[in-house]
């Protein structure tokens, strides 16, 4: 009797110490950011093409007031609701005292200072294929930004999507280890950097699976708004139409070549796209052409 009791209890151990291992928090290496200087000039224009002000801005914020982090908006999901935490510079309620290590820890692989697993609403599995210049430079302009001392609002998730420790699993399935798309040429390179890394347009526009991880074989193919109002458009070729020179206008202005106007979640994004170079909205439009049509 002993010898089988024995036997389930180094299984039971050795399934423990599985999970353990599959759930750690996984982090950069101690040195990943040492050999990289921030540039805060540059690091504004990853700030507007990762889309940062999006979600931790003020839900109705304008102007100068997106560079004001203070967060609070609520993302309804069919795991709960999560609310984007004040990620302004504020020592206390926001990222003040966080170091560049912790940062890109943060940004790329969805660890706390503390070494806890942030949830993949944050969009760290497509900040992952960022180039650590890129986060260097970004931090550097983070820290020019002004502290907003309320403090961040908790998530609204229940039971077992509160159990963060389980968010490793979910990172060991779903973090992409290379491109989802391949693309020809200097334009549509730049363009699938900006799309897939920075400007996390499959986080929207593509559908997920049963434990919310994209479904890569139907990349941008369109998806469910998780509010719950109406879908999210397919921006393949399949659907879009529309020439290089229209998205790129579309991405300026808001405006399709029908005359409409871009509304929901698009209408922040393209606030923040009108901030970066033409030749960047060119190349997402490069890259989008290339995308494979998925019907």
């Amino acid at each position: 009797m002993r010898r089988p009791l024995a036997a389930l209890a180094a299984i039971g151990l050795a399934v423990i110490g599985a999970g353990l291992w599959i759930t750690r928090p996984d982090g950069l290496p101690d040195d990943a950011m040492a050999a990289f200087d921030g540039d805060a000039a540059a690091g504004e224009r990853i700030f507007w093409a990762a889309g940062c002000a999006s979600c931790h801005a003020a839900k109705d914020a304008e102007g100068e007031d997106r560079l004001i982090l203070v967060g609070g908006q609520a993302f309804p999901s069919e795991f709960g609701t999560f609310r984007a935490p004040n990620v302004s510079m504020h020592p206390e309620h926001g990222i003040g005292l966080w170091s560049a290590e912790e940062f890109a820890n943060a940004v790329q692989r969805g660890i706390s200072p503390g070494g806890a697993h942030y949830y993949p609403a944050f969009p760290y599995t497509a900040y992952a294929l960022a180039g650590p210049q890129d986060v260097a430079d970004l931090w550097a302009f983070w820290q020019t930004l002004p502290a907003a001392e309320t403090p961040s609002l908790p998530h609204d998730l229940g039971f077992p999507f509160s159990i963060r420790r389980a968010v490793g699993v979910w990172k060991a399935l779903y973090t992409p280890q290379d491109w989802a798309v391949a693309v020809e040429g200097a334009d549509a390179k730049r363009g699938r950097y900006l799309s897939e890394a920075l400007g996390h347009c499959a986080e929207c526009h593509t559908p997920r699976d049963a434990l919310g991880g994209l479904d890569r074989t139907r990349w941008l193919a369109g998806a469910p708004n998780p509010s719950g109002k109406g879908r999210i458009p397919n921006i393949t070729p399949a659907a879009l139409d529309w020439s290089e020179a229209e998205i790129a206008q579309y991405l300026a202005d808001g405006f399709t070549p029908e005359f409409d106007s871009a509304g929901g979640h698009m209408v922040s994004v393209i606030k923040n796209l009108v901030r970066l170079p033409e030749g960047d909205r060119r190349a997402i439009a490069a890259y989008l052409k290339q995308v494979p049509p998925v019907e």
